[in-house]
């Protein structure tokens, strides 16, 4: 399986110095130094690529991804008029290698816009570890980067799939069914509930296939393949307006229709079948299927 689209970011993340304030001070003031730009609207994009911009040329230096072949990589915020596209847009069109900077970059700065302050006693947050770290001074509860899992599974028998669909996607776009994992339960135990209460379909035992970092705000997809066992497919939630089996010809004309990675507008599930965008692990999961 090809490597999945928010991955392959290749620089060196150097958690083995993030501690230590002085080299990170060391790294800032390289004037090799870069920042990648990213915001709640998208990232900096110049002629194709990721923009690294020069650390003196933005706003501050408090998060640093890594260092690559040229020095030290930053994350920053974007100055006011700076124009950005979209993430899901930036990945169909970035090398590999910048569509997972990009993923990187925009998860943790939104993990710090969203965490100023502590989960504990309300106090304001102050950044530490290169900006990995957050600890509150008042009470000294310290506060990772969250990454949420959440399981995605094609449910298979035979030679047809079972898939779903949300009432906010485009007209007739069906896709793989995911949901968080919730505490105290292992992947393959989420694999089985998430299937059930959306279908009321059982399950025999997950395999897993690969997995995929999903920047919206900080999930990571865990693909999964789930052996059909027993039940009739109905919407048993609110999540979902429509499931249903489709067959491997179905299938096929589907993902040979012209994929332009649009994630359109919302519409009815009526029409002919539309797979999910080839940048999402869901479609990839369904590829894989049918060429297994």
């Amino acid at each position: 399986m090809e490597a999945n689209t928010f991955t392959g970011a290749t620089l060196d993340r150097a958690g083995e110095h993030r501690a230590d304030e002085n080299w990170v001070a060391e790294r800032a003031a390289d004037p090799a130094a870069r920042a990648v730009i990213a915001g709640d609207r998208g990232v900096l994009v110049r002629d194709g690529r990721l923009a690294r911009v020069p650390l003196a040329e933005t706003d501050g230096a408090d998060l640093l991804l890594g260092i690559d072949g040229q020095g030290p990589v930053f994350a920053a915020d974007p100055r006011d008029g700076e124009q950005l596209m979209g993430l899901r847009e930036a990945a169909a069109a970035l090398p590999q290698a910048d569509g997972g900077l990009a993923a990187y970059a925009a998860a943790m700065l939104g993990w710090h816009r969203r965490h100023r302050f502590c989960a504990n006693c309300g106090h304001a947050t102050e950044v530490r570890e290169a900006g990995h770290l957050r600890v509150c001074p008042r009470c000294g509860a310290e506060h990772h980067p969250r990454t949420d899992p959440v399981v995605i599974m094609l449910v298979t028998d035979g030679d047809r799939l079972m898939l779903g669909r949300q009432a906010s996607w485009p007209s007739g776009r069906f896709s793989a069914l995911a949901g968080f994992v919730e505490p105290g339960e292992s992947l393959e135990e989420a694999v089985a509930r998430e299937v059930r209460e959306e279908s009321g379909v059982v399950v025999g035992r997950p395999r897993y296939v690969a997995s995929q970092p999903w920047p919206f705000p900080a999930s990571l997809m865990l693909g999964f393949s789930a052996p059909y066992a027993s039940g009739e497919a109905a919407v048993r939630d609110d999540e979902l307006q429509d499931v249903r089996w489709f067959e491997r010809a179905e299938i096929e004309e589907a993902a040979r229709a012209e994929d332009n990675d649009d994630w359109g507008t919302p519409g009815d599930p009526g029409g002919p079948l539309r797979l999910p965008p080839s940048l999402a692990i869901a479609r990839r999961l369904i590829d894989g299927w049918l060429t297994d």
